[in-house]
């Protein structure tokens, strides 16, 4: 049975450098096996026009900070930037961690982003499929001398790019979402993780039924990608091992542990003495 693995995660919204440093020590020097950032142009909290910092700008400044823990964003919107250039941006990510790079990644969904920027948002159908088209051009990008690739949105020309990842053949990808139709589809044929968006156990264990399925269609293994969740913590040792042991009864295998801007160091050092027990759920 695949081992439970933690992950650290501090939104870079309503906080600042210093606080955003402490957390990235806590993970790397306590043990937690993933760090994570979001992406995002606005707060994502109740008012949009809250402080939020450039989620891949950070990821370099993580790399640099630690030495052992996994670093990724969770997750990358795809409307937001050409998957080539999100491609070059992974690898060096990739090259500054020494290849510690989880490469999160989904459809994006924030409406008001796209409409202030005067991006495409597209409908929810359309934003899957330039998912699925993105993630296809990165690998190329990722493994090919020169890629070519004429999709619907995206189009590659014998195009270079140098260096390769340090990781081979590519960093993992983490997709999230929760379309049953078509969202699950794509991360059965590109994801090496799942990140299941915010629900509850169950739910999370129907949606992964439903991706094992969407796996025998494209004949894969479904054991191949991992499960993942994100959980909040604010303090209730006993509430966070309970919703733990809850989702990994249900295989889910990583999990995110969410600390808020404020007390996030004291949270994180508290969540760092339960590493033991929450690993021991699996």
């Amino acid at each position: 049975m695949q081992p439970v693995r933690i992950g650290l995660k501090l939104s870079p919204q309503n906080t600042n450098p210093a606080e955003l440093r402490a957390i990235w020590q806590v993970a790397d020097q306590s043990g937690f096996d993933h760090l994570w950032t979001f992406d995002h142009f606005a707060a994502i909290s109740d008012n949009p026009e809250d402080d939020v910092l450039e989620g891949w700008t950070l990821l370099g400044a993580m790399a640099e900070a630690t030495s052992r823990v996994r670093i990724g964003c969770m997750v990358t919107g795809n409307t937001y930037r050409h998957p080539a250039v999100l491609a070059k941006m992974a690898v060096t990510v990739d090259h500054l961690s020494g290849g510690r790079l989880e490469l999160g990644i989904g459809a994006a969904w924030a409406e008001n982003e796209h409409e202030m920027l005067g991006l495409d948002f597209g409908t929810a159908g359309r934003r899957v499929e330039w998912l699925d088209e993105a993630c296809q051009v990165m690998k190329l990008l990722f493994t090919e001398e020169r890629a070519t690739f004429e999709g619907a949105r995206y189009a590659l020309r014998a195009a270079i790019a140098n260096p390769k990842p340090v990781q081979r053949p590519h960093p993992p990808f983490w997709i999230g979402g929760r379309g049953e139709r078509k969202t699950l589809r794509v991360i059965a044929q590109h994801a090496d993780v799942w990140n299941a968006p915010f629900g509850e156990p169950d739910e999370v264990a129907r949606l992964s039924g439903i991706l094992d399925a969407h796996c025998a269609d494209v004949h894969r293994d479904p054991a191949e990608i991992r499960r993942s969740v994100q959980v909040r913590y604010a303090g209730d040792d006993d509430a966070l091992l309970r919703s733990a042991a809850a989702f990994v009864e249900r295989n889910v295998r990583d999990l995110i542990v969410i600390v808020s801007p404020g007390q996030a160091q004291a949270h994180a050092e508290a969540a760092a003495k339960l590493l033991p027990r929450l690993r021991e759920l699996g």
